[in-house]
């Protein structure tokens, strides 16, 4: 008798790994054996929020801890949908969707998103490409995965040998507004860090999910709530977390430092994969000596971070300061203006323009009774209010070493790019 997915989701899952977030939870033995593996064991040595312990610091927990409760939000998700009906889904699959969640940041940088505006390969291609190395591609064979299948679920560059109904939908459920991914991390991330906003009502959500081939999963009216929820904790986790002034000013240190490295050939994008926190500025701090931009590594790790001496809204007019490299020459640009105006040196490597990358917040899931997406639903959250959660949160900022009392005509000239003639 050919075996039912829902069967494959339950049988053999005797292994125990206790989580202060989720509890109790289970895995075959096949998969307890992918969470040794030295790829994943990486993980443990890589804080999920960076340098987010500056400033909340309880926030020490690791993408290993994440990558197990996205893996357990995963498979109560799917065993939810394959009991609502979703037919076109195989066992083998099923059990390669389950890797996926558990191995989607394998591939993941240290220092959270540092490097992430630097001329490196996607972590997600990174991800697929050590699943497809033979000690881990192995452990997925032997965990009843497909291994090619599992990294064309993470990798969306790769088309995989099956490019068929069932890949669709495990992308679009494991990458979406409801997805296993953003339910641990905004809850996990919010428990470490001692707020309320990120607390979400999983079993009601899942509650309210039903399986579709192409759209991946669709709710009910009943389920709007809980999208306007996730909406507004995303906006509040990155308002007060994630782009809290102090973490953006080390996560912009640390990529000042790395991009002025491989501009000038110091290190190789080679060298920095496949490093965890630790590997990241032991890499930077042994070449300080020959290349001081790397100082800025020690200073991180001291706490000792640029201060905020400006900031304004981002608009468009600001485009001008999105690329991180040309950001640099304005960096000296505005380091010379700065040393004419207030009469002493600034030296480059003291200004640190910073622009957040935009932001998504996904409103395209479907109000099956509605029959309309949720942007279109009876929701307070039109595409006006989404937009403008965007806007708000888009703060340019200004760090330098030491405060500094910037003239309002230069920090125009910033704000206009009226000394791009100096690039």
């Amino acid at each position: 008798m050919k075996e039912s997915v829902v069967s494959a989701l339950q049988r053999g899952f005797s292994v125990p790994i206790r989580d202060p977030l989720w509890g109790h939870i289970y895995l075959t033995p096949a998969l307890a054996s992918l969470t040794e593996s030295i790829p994943f064991m990486r993980l443990c040595r890589i804080f999920q929020l960076g340098p987010a312990y500056c400033v909340y610091p309880g926030a020490t927990h690791t993408r290993a801890s994440h990558s197990i409760g996205v893996y357990h939000l995963a498979r109560r998700l799917l065993i939810s949908l394959c009991e609502k009906g979703a037919s076109w889904l195989s066992p083998r699959g099923a059990l390669s969707f389950l890797c996926a969640a558990l191995l989607h940041d394998l591939g993941h940088f240290p220092y959270t998103h540092s490097l992430k505006e630097l001329a490196l390969e996607d972590h997600e291609t990174l991800s697929a490409g050590i699943i497809l190395s033979e000690s881990v591609k192995n452990l997925i064979n032997t965990a009843g995965g497909d291994p090619e299948f599992t990294a064309a679920i993470i990798d969306k560059k790769n088309g995989g040998k099956n490019h068929n109904t069932e890949l669709h939908f495990y992308r679009r459920i494991l990458s979406g507004v409801l997805d296993p991914d953003k339910l641990d991390y905004l809850n996990r991330d919010a428990r470490y860090c001692g707020v309320p906003y990120g607390a979400q009502d999983v079993d009601f959500i899942y509650s309210r999910l039903f399986p579709h081939p192409e759209r991946g999963v669709e709710i009910d009216s009943r389920g709007i709530p809980s999208v306007e929820s996730i909406l507004f904790s995303k906006y509040l986790m990155y308002r007060t977390v994630y782009w809290h002034r102090q973490v953006r000013a080390a996560t912009a240190m640390i990529k000042k430092a790395l991009l002025a490295g491989l501009e000038q050939r110091i290190i190789a994008a080679e060298e920095l994969y496949n490093l965890d926190d630790q590997g990241l500025f032991a890499l930077m701090t042994a070449k300080q000596e020959s290349f001081p931009s790397f100082s800025l590594a020690m200073r991180v790790r001291e706490g000792n971070l640029y201060a905020e001496s400006a900031s304004f809204s981002y608009s468009d007019d600001e485009k001008h300061l999105e690329c991180i490299e040309k950001r640099r020459v304005r960096e000296a640009a505005l380091a010379e203006e700065l040393s004419g105006a207030l009469g002493k040196t600034i030296d480059a490597d003291s200004i640190i323009i910073d622009v957040p990358e935009p932001v998504s917040f996904e409103t395209d899931l479907f109000v099956r009774d509605e029959n309309c997406t949720f942007g279109e639903s009876s929701s307070a959250f039109k595409k006006s209010a989404v937009e403008a959660f965007v806007r708000s949160l888009r703060t340019v900022r200004i760090f330098t070493a030491s405060p500094l009392n910037i003239p309002k005509g230069i920090l125009q000239n910033c704000k206009n790019g009226l000394h791009l003639k100096k690039e």
